[in-house]
Order: C-alpha cells, then sequence, then structure tokens
C-alpha cells in the first residue's frame, strides 16, 4: 500500500512538473544558418531562460515542419502555436500584407522601418480578427537583380526564366517581359543547377544561402525593397500562457525585433563582400536600370492602391508623411 502511495505520489510530482512546462513549435523556412533564423533561435532560447524552463519553445529552420507557405495557415489552425512568415507571399490573401514588397516605395532601412510602423497598427488588427498576434517583424537585406548574364536595362531582362516568390515578383516579371517561375528559398538552388531559372530578385543574404555565385555572374545592387519577416502567434496559445510568462515572451520578441534589425544591416555589408570574393560582380544599376525599374515601382503601387483601397491610401499617407 505505501508502495503504491509512493507512487501516486511520485506521479502527481511528474504530472505537475509537466503541467508547468509549456513546449511550442517554432516553424521556419530559411536555413538555420539564415540571420532571421540564428535570430529566432536566440529568442527560444532567451525565453527558456525568462521563464525558468516554463515555455520551451523549439525552432524548426528550413521548412522542415512546414513549407513556407503552409506556416501561417498552421499557426492560425493552431498545429503550431507560433511561427516566422513573409508577409509579402500573402499578398493575394490581403493587399496590406504585401506594402512592403512593393518595389521602390521603402528602399533603405530607415524608409522601412517608418513603412513598419504605419503597416503595423493594421497588420495587428488584421491577425486578429484571423486568431493570431504580430510578435515582432525583422526587414531582410535590399533586394537586387541577380543575372546570369548583365544587364543594362529592363529590356535585357525580357525571356529570361525568372524566380518569383511572391504576387509582387512575379508582377515584375510580367512586366519586364520575363517567364514568372515560382520557386521556394529552399529549391533555389536545384533550381538553378537545372536551368529552370536563370534570373531573379532578392537579397545578398539569400544570394549566400543560395550561393548563386555558382550559377549567376551578375549582382545589380538596386535596392528595390525591403520585405520583412514576422513572428506570428495562436491567440488562444498566448492567451493559454501565464502574465509572467506572457510578459516574458513579449519582452524576448521586442529584442529579437531590435537585434534582427541590426543584423540585417550587418549581413547585408557582409553578404554583398561574400558574393564578389566568390567571383560575382557586385554593380550599381546603370540609369536606365534605375528608371526603368522605377517605372515598374511606380505602376505596382498604383495597381496595389486600386486593390487595396482606402485602407490602403491611409497607410501610404501614414508612410509618407
Amino acid at each position: 500500500m505505501k508502495h503504491t502511495f509512493g507512487l501516486i505520489a511520485a506521479a502527481l510530482v511528474l504530472s505537475s512538473a509537466a503541467q508547468a512546462q509549456t513546449k511550442w513549435d517554432l516553424p521556419a523556412a530559411y536555413p538555420a544558418t539564415n540571420f532571421h533564423s540564428v535570430n529566432l533561435a536566440t529568442f527560444a532560447a532567451d525565453v527558456d531562460k525568462a521563464t525558468a524552463g516554463k515555455l520551451k519553445i523549439t525552432v524548426h529552420p528550413g521548412a522542415s515542419l512546414f513549407k513556407a507557405p503552409e506556416i501561417k495557415r498552421a499557426v492560425q489552425g493552431g498545429q503550431a502555436q507560433i511561427g516566422e512568415i513573409l508577409l509579402a507571399a500573402y499578398q493575394n490573401e490581403w493587399q496590406m500584407f504585401g506594402a512592403d514588397g512593393l518595389p521602390f516605395l521603402a528602399t533603405s532601412y530607415a524608409d522601412s522601418m517608418k513603412l513598419y510602423n504605419a503597416q503595423k497598427p493594421i497588420l495587428q488588427k488584421k491577425l486578429a480578427e484571423q486568431g493570431m498576434t504580430l510578435l515582432y517583424a525583422v526587414a531582410w537585406p535590399p533586394q537586387g537583380i541577380y543575372s546570369k548574364k548583365p544587364v543594362t536595362s529592363a529590356a535585357d531582362l525580357k525571356g529570361s526564366k525568372w524566380r518569383a516568390y511572391s504576387p509582387a515578383t512575379s508582377r515584375i516579371a510580367e512586366l519586364v517581359g520575363a517567364q514568372p517561375v515560382t520557386v521556394q528559398a529552399a529549391e533555389l538552388s536545384q533550381a538553378l543547377a537545372t536551368g529552370v531559372v536563370e534570373s531573379n530578385m532578392t537579397s545578398g543574404a539569400t544570394g549566400v544561402d543560395s550561393k548563386l555565385y555558382e550559377h549567376l555572374k551578375y549582382y545589380y545592387d538596386v535596392q528595390a525593397w525591403l520585405p520583412k519577416n514576422a513572428v506570428i502567434v495562436n491567440k488562444k496559445a498566448f492567451d493559454a500562457l501565464d502574465k509572467p510568462t506572457q510578459d516574458a515572451l513579449l519582452k524576448a520578441g521586442a529584442e529579437a525585433e531590435a537585434r534582427g534589425w541590426a543584423a540585417s544591416q550587418k549581413v547585408n555589408t557582409d553578404t554583398l563582400a561574400i558574393l564578389k570574393t566568390n567571383g560575382m560582380a557586385v554593380e550599381a544599376p546603370s540609369a536606365a536600370l534605375k528608371a526603368d525599374m522605377q517605372k515598374v515601382g511606380d505602376t505596382m503601387v498604383k495597381e496595389w492602391l486600386e486593390k487595396a483601397g482606402p485602407e490602403g491610401q491611409a497607410m501610404l499617407d501614414a508612410y509618407r508623411k
């Protein structure tokens, strides 16, 4: 009998310890070495430390738990409690998600932060309606053009197989007469090796992640836009945490945001140097290419406004203030 009591007592101690610990999964789409993923790992460690192991977040980088397009739905449906998404990839669902993927609207880190501040209240409202909350967001380095052959104007991109990863990148291809091919970051090296893709527009960071210098010769630093990754949390999962744990999570998120933006700027400088070291020609765009791409940008902002309506106009006005 005594022995049984001992077992029950031990079981109770174990179950209360298990209840005291909450486990969350955080799916992410980029390689473990990418600065966003490194930042997520630090964030998870910070949460673990701040909550004394009460909230354990396991980061699943490289699209290992859910593929990039599935992550938002997974968090919304509670299959994952927290996740990292590329906002611009969801523009077809709601135009505001794509505001930071509009070419030549916000082309520097300072402008990108200004755009984020204009976007944030609207994003929070939309995500709340979908049962989620925005924890933090970090900009990618500015996007440039990678190509197999020299590009002196938009005409040089005509007919080339262009990697698209969002509605905006597909539309750019259409406007310059390239052929858009949808390829996620995890499959980019393969697509280049097999000739499925000959040109694309992405950051220096992705260029290094995917070793684009092994297949492409030129990088034009057009600084078209700085898309953001956002870390989103399932509202029910958040509400189930006690107040000290919620506070620890929010604080770790705010720190991850500040750290991430600083890391992005450093990565931008470092990765362009790595592309050069590996034999890639890293060049400023010609005046003609710049003017052509600005025209593409103007068209796309106009088209975006037609779809985004008064909400989009209000956000742009707040940004341009």
